[in-house]
């Protein structure tokens, strides 16, 4: 287990994380001390629990829009036509290839499980 300092409104805080990903915690860690700033740039000092509060809540909001963006943009589409074409490759070929690709199909869907659950932990 590896630990990370990092600093959000010039305070630091020590952060437990799994080796090798101590650049994502700085990387996020950052966003957070952005948001930090801009906060008491417009508001004036603020006591901690408050500007961590907004600043979470303001994190939470646009987690929330980049979802519905995202559910928005997943619409059904419009059924494509069927077309019938002679490509003069055999059944076998094909079938090896339907498996192909739903076995890239199930690890693209892992892979999207994955972000979506490091996005939901965020």
């Amino acid at each position: 287990m590896a630990q990370v300092t990092i600093t959000i409104n010039h305070r630091e805080y020590a952060i437990s994380c799994e080796d090798g990903e101590e650049a994502h915690i700085l990387k996020l860690s950052r966003l957070l001390d952005d948001r930090a700033n801009s906060l008491t740039k417009a508001l004036g000092p603020i006591n901690e629990n408050l500007l961590l509060a907004m600043v979470g809540l303001l994190v939470a909001d646009e987690l929330n829009e980049a979802r519905q963006a995202t559910s928005s943009n997943m619409a059904p589409a419009e059924p494509a036509p069927t077309l019938v074409v002679n490509t003069g490759v055999s059944k076998e070929d094909l079938q090896i290839l339907d498996t192909e690709l739903a076995q890239n199909l199930n690890s693209l869907t892992d892979l999207i499980k994955s972000v979506a659950l490091k996005l939901k932990s965020i």
